[in-house]
């Protein structure tokens, strides 16, 4: 037998049912959007796993704080910014060789990963595995050269003997012995950076407000010299840094094999992150009164072509011809620096002391290096040991 059964229909839909599934739909809709801006949220912070960040995250910790009390002999750290060798190392060793002893110096270097300094790559004994191990590659024009000076300052703030830092190019020269050099930056109280305001290059980017206003933006040389709390605020840093890497970028150059997608390229907003970085970031701490502002290495600039952009202010390089006595005593002789966006003269004091502005140069040939330790400017060497081939 067949049994038969009553097909029902469906329930009538009410306005309460409507409501019901209103708020579910509203409810699941709220949650995507929460979803999606912390998606958005994240992809804009810095990349707190990225080899460099965790690398200055651990030298962070091991960091011996400045209200630590420290007693003993005061170093200098010598903070040597590299793209691989040190080319004027045999400079340096009589330099760092006419220091009385290491036991107010110190030195560390940022060089291309896995490259190790040791008898067969450099010819001072002194670089002697100074390289750091968690070094970054470093492309100029680049948040990343930024954040290797961060892992230098931060590596050599762990010794709580450094109390004071000064950052080095590979192609820096000293222009006095080790002796003047450290008692014209322990005698400063202060930090030497070089620091003015930036007015007519347009490299501020307006999205960088309301993070940093207008107003604290600065330039300058990336050569700097820190007392070793400034050291902490520069290290510390986990604000400023993600808008540099953010929104100040190196525009391209012009390359023509891309053709009219070069136009596009040139629109892009122009800003050198190690030219603003720490002197924005200074300011921004409120720090612009602790400062000498200025730099203590010398830079001899031209306005002319270079290999890759059609015009702008380039380092001139020093060859022997160019690096004669009387040219090195003109250098030494710099007392003041006008700066004209700020129609401010800066005069090279330590301590209210007028003293020289330079303690250091760039960019140095080989051949320049030798003529002034031939002449004995940094100390006494046979530069005819440089022509015996290296071991």
């Amino acid at each position: 037998m067949v049994t038969m059964t009553k097909k029902t229909s469906p329930p009538p839909i009410t306005a309460r049912h409507v409501i019901r599934s209103s708020w579910k739909l509203l409810i699941v809709f709220s949650v995507l959007l929460c979803v999606l801006a912390l998606y958005r949220f994240q992809s804009q912070q810095p990349d707190l796993y990225s080899p460099s960040s965790s690398s200055l995250s651990r030298a962070r910790s091991r960091i011996a704080r400045h209200s630590v009390s420290f007693a003993g002999p005061a170093k200098i750290a010598f903070l040597f910014l590299a793209r691989r060798d040190v080319p004027l190392d045999f400079l340096w060793e009589s330099f760092f060789e006419n220091a009385g002893g290491a036991l107010n110096f110190s030195i560390y270097i940022h060089s291309a990963p896995g490259f190790v300094f040791d008898e067969s790559t450099t010819r001072s004994r002194f670089f002697h595995g100074r390289q750091l191990p968690n070094s970054i590659q470093v492309g100029w024009g680049e948040s990343s050269m930024i954040e290797a000076e961060r892992l230098l300052f931060a590596t050599a703030l762990e010794d709580p003997a450094n109390q004071r830092f000064v950052l080095l190019s590979d192609s820096c020269v000293p222009l006095y012995n080790f002796s003047f050099i450290y008692n014209y930056l322990m005698t400063s109280r202060r930090s030497i950076v070089d620091s003015f305001l930036d007015v007519k290059e347009g490299r501020y980017n307006p999205k960088m407000s309301p993070v940093i206003p207008k107003a604290k933006w600065r330039k300058g040389s990336q050569w700097i010299a820190l007392i070793r709390r400034h050291a902490e605020v520069l290290v510390d840093d986990e604000v400023i840094l993600p808008v540099f890497k953010k929104f100040c970028r190196r525009r391209p150059p012009v390359d023509i094999r891309k053709g009219k997608l070069n136009l596009k390229l040139q629109k892009q907003h122009n800003c050198i992150p190690d030219e603003h970085y720490v002197q924005t970031l200074l300011a921004m701490s409120e720090l612009d009164g602790e400062l000498e502002r200025r730099t203590l290495t010398y830079t001899l600039w031209s306005n002319s072509p270079n290999k890759t952009e059609s015009k702008g202010w380039h380092p001139m390089t020093f060859n022997h011809a160019n690096a004669a006595p009387q040219k090195i005593r003109e250098i030494k002789g710099i007392n003041h620096v006008y700066y004209e966006t700020e129609f401010r003269t800066e005069w090279c004091r330590i301590n209210s002391t007028v003293v020289p502005c330079f303690l250091f140069a760039r960019k140095f040939s080989k051949g320049a290096a030798m003529r002034l330790l031939s002449e004995g400017v940094v100390g006494h060497f046979d530069t005819a040991a440089l022509l015996k081939p290296s071991p």
